[in-house]
């Protein structure tokens, strides 16, 4: 039998996610990462959070069938810098720059100032998927880009990505993982003495004095944004001195995204809010993304961020709390290593040996430290 001819297919570049229908959007995916969803990226563009001025062009890119219909579709950007990825290449961008070459603008697929991992191709079927890994390739050569780059890319998705060619990297995160506990002191049972007395310290001293509000949906309210944009604040002033989200994305996510929040906000004996922690619920996973604090107060960042996930994630049944890029102290705290994944497109062939070269050393270096890693979880050892 003679092979059937492939469907019919249209490749573009868009100008935003905003000006994408929504239910075309997400009906690309399966709504189980708050982060790829229409609402989320559009509200993006929509607060001034990315696009002129900031260093973020969006440019999805997209295929259509015969008939318009959107069938696959990546959230991607032009970006003239390297901030707000977690997956460092600056050093590729300096050594670029000295062999005469321009690094930026480079494509990246991604979910911009998001580290958590996701599907980035997202597509009805694997063969519109390499579609678009082929788009990315022909804006980056009939572009004059050096690269393009996919960064915290589900695992199920790595496949497509190493079939292409690109160069893979791996990194590091520290994830919960509920292992069925019915309560934060099932969880506590699990660790061994040392950190299970420390735990119990932490969570004492880190709530004397204060009352801890949680709040979702209709219950969060405009004084409440006020209060997490003030910490939002503080906490990109010290961090990296500009904050990445506009004010106006924060009511933004309250009005589109309120029943997929979670917000914590901790009061000092008068009443004021004096920290507070924002978490986004998935499918089967809650996220840890911004938190800030206007007072020096012991233990609270893991109060906030850690240690009332887990209370979060026990109770409503959620299979692992993911709290952010890097932090080994999360270790110690039951947050386990877990691999996380970008993929790579260079186009210049002694750019992409370079590169090559050095993610083998990165990676043995890598598989090192999680080896180190997994040998250090504080959870009881069997008999």
């Amino acid at each position: 039998m003679a092979e059937a001819d492939p469907p019919a297919r249209t490749i573009a570049l868009g100008s935003g996610v905003a000006a994408v229908d929504a239910a075309a959007w997400d009906g690309l995916h399966n709504g189980g990462n708050p982060f790829v969803s229409h609402a989320f990226l559009s509200l993006l563009e929509e607060s001034g959070s990315v696009g002129a001025g900031t260093g973020w062009q969006a440019a999805p890119l997209m295929v259509e069938d015969a008939d318009g219909r959107l069938v696959a579709a990546a959230p991607a950007y032009l970006k003239s810098h390297s901030q707000g990825e977690y997956v460092f290449d600056h050093g590729w961008a300096d050594a670029w720059a000295r062999a005469g070459g321009d690094y930026y603008p480079k494509l990246q697929i991604a979910v911009p100032f998001t580290p958590v991992p996701g599907p980035r191709l997202l597509a009805r079927d694997s063969g519109d998927a390499r579609l678009l890994l082929r788009a990315a390739e022909a804006v980056v050569r009939q572009n004059g880009l050096s690269s393009a780059h996919a960064t915290f890319v589900a695992p199920d998705q790595m496949p497509l990505f190493e079939e292409a060619g690109w160069l893979i990297r791996r990194d590091i995160q520290f994830h919960f993982a509920n292992r069925g506990y019915a309560s934060f002191d099932d969880f506590l049972a699990s660790l061994n003495s040392q950190k299970r007395k420390q735990l119990r310290k932490e969570r004492l001293r880190a709530a004397q004095g204060l009352r801890i509000e949680e709040l979702t949906g209709e219950t969060i309210r405009p004084e409440h944004w006020d209060a997490m944009w003030l910490f939002y604040q503080d906490t990109g002033a010290r961090k990296w001195g500009h904050p990445y989200l506009t004010r106006a994305a924060f009511d933004l996510m309250g009005a589109a995204m309120a029943d997929k929040i979670i917000l914590l906000i901790a009061y000092d004996a008068d009443e004021r809010p004096v920290a507070g922690a924002l978490h986004f619920l998935g499918a089967d996973t809650l996220y840890g993304r911004y938190w800030g604090c206007l007072a020096d107060i012991p233990y609270l960042h893991f109060e906030l961020c850690y240690y009332r996930a887990i209370d979060i994630a026990i109770e409503r049944g959620l299979k692992r709390v993911e709290a952010g890029a890097q932090g080994g102290h999360k270790l110690a705290r039951g947050y386990g290593p877990v691999a996380t994944w970008s993929a790579h497109f260079i186009a210049d062939p002694g750019f992409r040996r370079a590169v090559a070269d050095y993610l083998d050393r990165e990676r043995r270096a890598e598989a090192a430290e999680m080896e180190w890693l997994e040998g250090h979880m504080p959870f009881r050892r069997k008999s």
